[in-house]
């Protein structure tokens, strides 16, 4: 089990540098869990990266976030989740299996805490959660489950809504060199989409791909009075090191927590029309 805080100037600091909005409180103190414990395969490179962000946005001297990092799930309690307003996870994988294991009153603290009206990121493999038992609670909450990465590769992004905060500097479209994943079930009916995948930048011929070929990559979504955020970016350090998705994956926590403004209707479908 660890645990760290790091102070981070994510409300004044990231929303000064990337000129997108304020938070919704001059000074007043936000707190996210960033949870990164795994069971199985562990993106280890992703992991250490996507904090590596926090951390770098906590280098800034007016920070007025802290962050702490946690890689133990039975801390999940409503007393601890209290004491935060997010829950950024990379985590994932079937943590019944990790000592001491996932219960049933953590699972209930996690939901109840995001329906209760806090935010929820989620990140690439955080798709793939008690894929053995099964959780869904935290798939409802996600909107997605994941079930294979058919690429990985250089690929063409579809940015589908360029006003929300964390898309809103990634122009129309966009390429990107990752492991690109396929969820089931997955439906743009029950979420905002943000970005998905152009296949034709892929092989669609594949076997074994939703019938649909749709694609999301991520996407936001009230659940209960909170605000859920998921990103399938950032496989490896590569996308992590690159500003533009430093600021998808920010934006996107300060989006969830409240602090930046953006609409996010369910069920639409930004992608070009044929």
């Amino acid at each position: 089990m660890e645990c760290g805080r790091l102070g981070i100037g994510v409300a004044a600091a990231i929303a000064a540098t990337l000129c997108l909005g304020s938070p919704a409180e001059a000074g007043a103190k936000r707190r996210v869990v960033y949870y990164s414990q795994t069971e199985g395969f562990r993106h280890g490179e992703g992991i250490a990266a996507a904090l590596k962000v926090l951390q770098d946005a906590a280098a800034k001297d007016d920070a007025t976030i802290e962050v702490e990092e946690c890689t133990d799930c039975s801390k999940w309690t409503p007393e601890y989740l209290g004491k935060f307003d997010a829950m950024a996870s990379y985590g994932g994988g079937e943590l019944t299996k990790v000592k001491p294991p996932l219960a049933d009153e953590n699972k209930k603290a996690l939901i109840e805490f995001v329906k209760g009206g806090k935010g929820f990121v989620a990140i690439h493999s955080a798709s793939y959660m008690c894929p053995q038992t099964k959780w869904p609670e935290y798939d409802e909450m996600v909107n997605g489950v994941f079930v294979s990465h058919p690429w990985s590769q250089k690929v063409r992004m579809i940015v589908e809504d360029a006003k929300h905060p964390s898309t809103a500097h990634l122009g129309e479209a966009f390429e990107v060199v990752d492991e690109i994943y396929m969820f089931i079930p997955w439906s743009r009916e029950k979420t905002h989409v943000l970005i998905s995948l152009d296949n034709g930048s892929v092989d669609v011929a594949k076997k074994g791909l939703r019938e649909d070929k749709d694609f999301g990559i991520a996407w936001c979504h009230p659940f209960g009075k909170g605000k859920v955020f998921y990103t399938a970016l950032g496989h490896g350090r590569n996308v992590w090191a690159e500003e533009r998705f430093q600021k998808h994956l920010l934006n996107g926590l300060l989006w969830a927590m409240g602090d930046l403004p953006g609409e996010a209707p369910l069920g639409t479908d930004g992608r070009p029309k044929k």
